[in-house]
């Protein structure tokens, strides 16, 4: 793994920092975003604590934030070494500048190490700092040391060895200048094809939900119209994509027991959080202010939609039924905005079988989510479902989606259609190849071979594109 250039001697201890080092993540970030999860409002308290200096406010945090260390993205060429160092009876040794009471969980989950050296709620051993600790304790260049960071070069130069984990171009060329330091591991690489995805771009599909008022309403030749409902679309899309960054955050330790969802990008440390919290932020700013060029009520229900997905993300996704009913709401919600950006009102019959409809495809992602957690002898992270509400989800479901198909068959039966189509009879036949396409949805989801999120699978699945097209072609037709 290291090419060393002189003899090892066991009687110097090994120091290994932590954040950045022996995980891909940040501790401080990471029982901040655990706090925001369980504790919200204590967020008002952080510019109190950070009044009495960074070691105090990682004390207050690490004390409100629960970690399970078992969940961390630990880095394997690290933990290698620490494994290699101590088969040769080196001590190994904690250093940090992460609370105390936090680098002493990961210490005994790893059960790697002989002593815990870390900010006690006064002291932060950042840089110099840390410095300064290890010589008191050991001597000048009485002990090696892993680091990754700026900060850890004021350490490197009094270590004996040093070993640097390359996770910055700058740093690596930095610590390369000193012939004692020697690279641990390949770069990290691809943080902003990392961001990309974090971003969620395939999501925006779900917003094309905005178009349909204007579909509806038989006025998408109107190019004005069309060019505020695209802006609507485009300001919705940036907005989604930052709460799905937040709501990454607030989820990493669920996320990290998924299957799948573990590979995300914050969750893997592939993108540090404070990048996505600077994303989110950026894209906040870039869909609000987008949102007043449309009218007023447009950007209400864009706030309003703001709202319940951040409640979505820190607690009602915990409630079950709450969540499923809060997510085909979200979907109504968004035809609801796309009738104010083009001034066009909604009609009952849209949003009844909106709601429907939704809801349904809202219980096959759970119903999918939940079959998976079973299937590995276990519940529903971060949520409220348990193995037993799998076949409740499983009846209401596929109700939900016929009672769409139901909807249907009542507005095209209702004087309005005759009002807009010159061959209302045409449209019955939307009802069997929607009921055909929600009756397959849940023949795949009752089979296991559904994605955890059906809009993906629609978005990979032919006969759905196939199916959309004739419907399409039969709302032409009949119009």
């Amino acid at each position: 793994m290291t090419n060393r250039a002189i003899e090892d001697d066991v009687s110097i201890p090994l120091c290994v920092d932590l954040d950045g080092t022996l995980i891909a993540s940040d501790l401080l970030w990471e029982s901040f975003c655990a706090m925001v999860r369980t504790r919200p409002a204590d967020m008002a308290l952080v510019p109190l604590w950070l009044v009495r200096g960074r070691a105090a406010l990682k004390q207050e945090i690490a004390n409100r934030g629960e970690i399970d260390p078992a969940d961390l993205p630990y880095r394997d060429d690290v933990l290698a070494l620490i494994a290699s160092e101590r088969l040769l009876g080196r001590k190994i040794v904690l250093a940090t500048a992460a609370d105390g009471r936090l680098a002493r969980a990961v210490a005994a989950h790893l059960g790697a190490f002989d002593e815990v050296i870390a900010s006690d709620g006064e002291r932060n051993l950042k840089g110099s700092a840390k410095r300064q600790a290890l010589e008191a304790r050991f001597g000048s260049n009485q002990f090696d040391y892993v680091g990754d960071s700026k900060a850890d070069l004021a350490v490197w130069k009094a270590a004996r060895r040093s070993y640097v984990v390359p996770t910055s171009a700058k740093v690596v060329r930095e610590a390369g200048r000193d012939r004692r330091i020697f690279p641990v591991g390949s770069p990290d690489g691809g943080l902003a094809r990392g961001l990309f995805k974090a971003i969620r771009p395939h999501q925006w599909a779900k917003n094309a939900l905005l178009l349909v008022p204007l579909i509806t309403s038989h006025k998408l030749l109107d190019v004005s119209l069309l060019l505020r409902a695209l802006v609507a679309l485009a300001t919705f899309s940036v907005s989604a994509s930052a709460v799905y960054i937040i709501n990454d955050l607030l989820d990493l330790q669920a996320d990290r027991r998924h299957r799948t969802k573990r590979f995300r990008p914050f969750a893997s440390g592939r993108v540090p959080i404070p990048v996505g919290g600077m994303a989110a932020g950026v894209l906040l700013v870039m869909g609000v202010c987008g949102s007043l060029l449309l009218p007023l009520k447009f950007t209400g229900l864009l706030l309003l939609y703001l709202g319940i997905t951040t409640a979505y993300s820190i607690s009602l996704k915990r409630k079950p039924m709450m969540d499923v009913i809060c997510l085909a709401g979200l979907y109504s919600l968004r035809i609801f905005a796309g009738g104010a950006a083009v001034s066009v009102p909604i009609s009952p019959w849209l949003l009844a079988f909106s709601m429907f409809f939704f809801l349904s495809l809202a219980f096959a992602k759970r119903y999918t989510e939940l079959e998976t957690a079973q299937s590995a002898d276990g519940d529903l992270a971060n949520r409220g479902y348990k193995a037993p509400d799998l076949d409740l989800i499983r009846a209401m479901g596929p109700a939900s989606g016929l009672l769409s198909v139901l909807v249907l068959c009542l507005y095209i039966n209702s004087p309005d259609v005759r009002q807009l189509y010159d061959r209302p009879e045409l449209l019955w036949l939307l009802s069997p190849l929607l009921l055909y396409w929600i009756a397959r949805l849940w023949l795949f989801a009752c089979r296991g071979s559904l994605a955890d999120d059906p809009v993906l699978f629609a978005l990979h699945d032919r006969v759905s594109y196939l199916t959309g097209a004739v419907m399409g072609l039969i709302l032409l037709i009949a119009t």
